[in-house]
């Protein structure tokens, strides 16, 4: 039975929606994290740029036929502006390499819009991965206005 659309109270509702679908290879439950608009973006690592219901779906479709994606979320930073939030997100993604389990690490940027049904993501955009925790790295200005 089909689970009725999700009606998130916040971006990051919508945010953990999006991640727990990527963990279980939930290919209906992550498209419904997405606005209804045709010119939503998904950018994966590497990847084109997707533009669109259809060429969003085809890609995680692809995606998932390996099984599903674990990715964690980690350090969400976010900026709310509105009916508008961009998080920066650090994604540790679980794989298999040479020598058995390890992380990867992809740098993201999600952005959601609020819409007449809640809070949906816009955008998905992600870096190249490195098998190396990134650090943040923040400069302290030396002069304050």
């Amino acid at each position: 039975m089909r689970r009725p659309k999700f009606s998130p109270g916040t971006a990051d509702d919508t945010e953990a929606a999006f991640y727990d679908a990527l963990q279980h290879g939930d290919l209906d439950r992550l498209m419904e994290c997405w606005a209804d608009e045709e010119d939503i973006v998904c950018v994966h690592p590497g990847g084109a740029r997707l533009v669109g219901h259809t060429a969003i779906r085809a890609a995680f479709e692809g995606l998932f036929a390996h099984g599903s994606v674990k990715v964690h979320p980690e350090r969400v930073r976010r900026i709310d502006a509105g009916s508008c939030s961009v998080h920066s997100v650090v994604e540790r993604v679980d794989v298999m390499g040479d020598d058995g389990p390890a992380n990867a690490w992809i740098m993201a940027t999600n952005v959601y819009a609020k819409t007449v049904h809640g809070w949906r993501m816009v955008t998905h955009h992600a870096s190249s991965g490195s098998g190396t925790e990134p650090v943040d790295t923040a400069v302290t200005p030396s002069l304050l206005h």
